[in-house]
């Protein structure tokens, strides 16, 4: 559902995807992923329709469904270390430096696809704070489109999944979030093809609300 009018939702714990959420990073997803489209004589569109959203070795594997595990996860390293090292025109989402701070005090999360380094870096360099919880690649055994990371940091927070609203740009994540059994807010264009609760266009669309019973987020 696009916001048309206003919407609210009621939450006690926001998870927060990193990439194209929180973070503009799609000018080094592109050159990466492109280059490595080009290496494997793939179509970089159809690469970059699998990429969003999922760790890399994870989208190794649907993009290359018969090479093996191994490959993929030593090419995984190799991407994430040349990914890790690109920081040219990583910027925040609009709002997201104002929406952050909204989330002082707030029970949040981030959830990533990223590895440690390369959350670290691509957050300092957007200028944005890094949330106390943070659950990354190396904290969980499956990527999105497995929920594994939110319901993590759903009991990290303790708080029920029904309880927490997920903050998502990619078909993956939304998916990840769905079957966590959360509500979804889909942000950006990417968003928009999923079924997300609520979509909006930035994080200039959303108004953050904390009281007493928790958190009201305006639309």
């Amino acid at each position: 559902m696009s916001v048309s009018e206003p919407v609210v939702l009621a939450a006690r714990a926001l998870l927060l995807d990193m990439d194209g959420t929180l973070v503009n990073s799609d000018a080094v997803v592109e050159r990466i992923w492109r280059r490595w489209a080009e290496r494997h004589g793939l179509d970089g569109g159809e690469v970059m329709r699998v990429v969003h959203g999922r760790q890399g070795h994870a989208s190794m594997a649907v993009l290359l469904p018969d090479r093996p595990v191994e490959q993929n996860l030593a090419d995984n390293a190799r991407m994430l270390a040349e990914e890790t090292a690109d920081m040219d025109g990583v910027v925040p989402v609009p709002g997201a430096p104002q929406f952050l701070a909204a989330l002082a005090g707030v029970p949040h999360a981030l959830v990533t696809s990223a590895d440690v380094p390369l959350s670290t870096a691509r957050m300092a360099a957007a200028g944005l704070p890094l949330p106390a919880l943070r659950i990354t690649a190396e904290s969980v055994g499956a990527s999105k489109p497995d929920p594994e990371g939110f319901l993590k940091a759903a009991a990290e927070l303790g708080v029920a999944p029904a309880d927490c609203v997920v903050f998502e740009d990619s078909g993956a994540g939304i998916q990840a979030g769905k079957a966590a059994g959360m509500r979804v807010v889909g942000v950006g264009a990417r968003a928009a093809a999923h079924d997300a609760d609520v979509v909006v266009r930035d994080l200039r669309e959303v108004a953050v609300e904390v009281g007493d019973g928790g958190i009201r987020l305006h639309f």
